[in-house]
């Protein structure tokens, strides 16, 4: 019989080749995943990426449907525990942002670093101003909440730089690319230290509100707060509140609690913020490293049933 993988993402020649060769034996199907077709789903064993109003269709009791490879890192907005109770094997896309998001971190890092952020509206305003407060990467401290991909690959860019590395995790165990590891319980203590408080982290009931009044309150004056993570992880309100009163000298944000960020919010008008639209982790690379953790995960599931790449812990929620 023959078994059927649904993909609901766009995928080029090539890389439809390179899951069928990874996947003797199976169908492979392109849907939409803002248009899905019920009835393609209904037949699918795998599913790559997802859609609003499939979750019934796919885990109804008598649906082949057992692997939900997703295009993204985070898996807070699916239906977790419907699918633990189904049994379904879930893998993200953690590892495909880590070279485009670290790149967004450094450039926000450089910007502040270099007052680039006001160079620019000086050059809109063709007022040729420096308040000679430029400084440098070097000898400075970025703490890394999460020691994933994305903090493991800023942690090493940022020892070519030399900066001190920290990293927060919610083992505390050494990484690769940090001088220091701390708990998540010992997040005051680590921020206190920053020059640079980098938030990689995916939003779970754990992070939720994680960076609020406490934290920003512990750190150093004059530190800077960049968040490519989820926008829930941090408190907007008490963000601003450590923007405003001078605590935090800047902030770079890609994520935000409400998105798109409404056009009245304040954080628009805060020269010291610099925003991005929820677009630190794209590239034109995306779908082949998507593609390239599912080939390799397929050829694990045929084998051993299981793959072996980004299996998603339900109960930790990543």
């Amino acid at each position: 019989m023959t078994k059927s993988i649904v993909c609901l993402q766009p995928l080029t020649s090539r890389q439809q080749e390179s899951i069928l060769d990874a996947a003797p034996g199976y169908t492979l199907t392109l849907g939409d995943a803002k248009k899905p077709d019920l009835e393609v789903l209904a037949q699918a064993e795998i599913v790559i990426g997802w859609g609003k109003g499939i979750s019934d269709t796919l885990l109804h009791p008598d649906s082949p449907f057992r692997w939900l490879q997703t295009w993204s890192a985070g898996v807070e907005k699916l239906p977790l525990e419907r699918l633990e109770q189904r049994g379904i094997i879930l893998t993200n896309a953690s590892g495909v942002h880590a070279e485009p998001i670290t790149a967004v971190i450094f450039g926000f890092m450089l910007i502040f670093t270099r007052n680039l952020h006001t160079a620019i509206r000086n050059q809109q305003e063709r007022n040729w101003h420096s308040d000679g407060t430029e400084s440098e990467l070097t000898g400075k401290t970025a703490v890394i909440a999460g020691t994933g991909s994305i903090g493991s690959e800023t942690a090493r860019i940022a020892k070519a730089f030399r900066m001190n590395t920290i990293g927060v995790s919610r083992s505390g165990k050494p990484a690769p690319g940090f001088d220091q590891v701390y708990t998540t319980g010992q997040l005051t203590e680590a921020v206190s230290q920053a020059d640079f408080i980098i938030n990689t982290l995916p939003l779970t009931d754990e992070t939720q509100d994680l960076f609020n009044a406490d934290v920003f309150g512990a750190c150093k004056s004059g530190a800077y707060y960049i968040n490519i993570g989820r926008g829930a992880t941090t408190n907007t309100e008490d963000l601003m509140a450590a923007l405003n009163s001078g605590r935090l000298a800047g902030a770079g944000l890609d994520v935000f609690e409400t998105e798109p960020l409404p056009s009245e919010h304040p954080l628009w008008g805060m020269e010291q913020v610099v925003i991005t639209p929820h677009c630190a982790g794209s590239t034109d690379r995306y779908a082949d490293r998507v593609v390239e953790i599912f080939t390799a995960n397929m050829e694990a599931y045929l084998k051993t049933g299981t793959p072996s790449r980004n299996v998603v812990d339900y109960n930790r929620q990543y």
